[in-house]
């Protein structure tokens, strides 16, 4: 048996890193029968036959997400650039509660530092409780201290197109060359160019690269957080919801009451995420657990 972790897959082959090699693995038939996918990311026992092997056992995730499909993630980077596009902060907000809710640390990454001032945004998700880098992957400015937190850690990168997730990565991995897209001066945004998922040896850690993850769908087909969820993944909510009038069942979305709504007036709670929270509310408290 060789321990390892999946580093790519396609197509029903996993390419697992193990003892300073990579082997091109197939799943054991019973994963199928128990519906048990390996995904990247994945800690697995291997049978090795030379460079081929087969995945016989996978370790229990600490978590793992379905869309894009990846376990284990430590640190999930939610990139943002402060120009050419202006940060979406409710995209970001999104994230950081998909990220929370999953066990996943967020930390705001600020892009292309060159171009413009970042301190509005520090100033928000600061206040809020994040930890917020900045850096340009045009001159490399605060690149090392993204590579101090990828150390012993496996990173995921996401945010939307445009903002330059590939060239970050780019810089981090030297040589690796990622696929990147200019900005489209018409439309303000890039086209997104990573198409699969994989985890890339670098700086002390692991960095993924993932398809698809810049925004979030919280309807039909998408991530379901419960209304009764929601708060939580609101870590600054914490020093304030257990005081509100209505106890456990306020909603934080009135001020009848709310110490939430009382904290944002007071400048506590930044205003700019109590407002992606009252947003988000709305598209999941129709939700029910029992319907899923």
């Amino acid at each position: 048996m060789i321990k390892g972790v999946i580093t790519h897959s396609i197509s029903g082959f996993y390419y697992v890193e193990a003892a300073d090699a990579v082997y091109e693995c197939k799943a054991k038939g019973t994963f199928r029968k128990e519906k048990i996918t390996p995904l990247v990311g994945d800690i697995v026992e291997i049978e090795a036959d030379g460079t081929k092997g087969t995945v016989v056992n996978i370790f229990p995730r600490k978590n793992f997400l379905l869309r894009p499909p990846i376990a284990n993630i430590d640190v999930l980077f939610i990139v943002a650039s402060v120009d050419k596009p202006k940060p979406n902060l409710y995209v970001i907000d999104k994230l950081s509660a998909f990220a929370v809710y999953h066990g996943i640390r967020p930390v705001l990454l600020l892009s292309k530092t060159d171009c413009a001032s970042s301190e509005p945004y520090r100033a928000i998700y600061s206040k809020a409780g994040f930890s917020v880098l900045e850096c340009s992957a045009l001159n490399g400015t605060g690149i090392d201290a993204v590579e101090k937190m990828i150390e012993n850690k496996v990173c995921a990168f996401s945010g939307n197109s445009g903002v330059g997730k590939s060239s970050i990565i780019n810089r981090l991995i030297p040589g690796i060359e990622l696929e990147t897209n200019e900005i489209s001066d018409k439309l303000g945004r890039g086209k997104h160019t990573t198409r699969s998922v994989s985890l890339y040896k670098a700086c002390g850690g692991y960095i993924a690269d993932t398809p698809g993850f810049s925004s979030l769908d919280f309807g039909e087909n998408g991530e379901r957080i419960y209304k009764d969820e929601l708060a939580d993944c609101f870590p600054e909510f914490a020093d304030f919801a257990g005081s509100c009038r209505f106890g456990l069942s306020c909603s934080h979305t009135s001020d009848k009451g709310c110490s939430v709504v009382a904290a944002v007036k007071n400048g506590d709670i930044p205003e700019e995420r109590h407002l992606s929270y009252c947003r988000m509310y709305e598209e999941v408290k129709n939700f029910k657990k029992w319907e899923e």
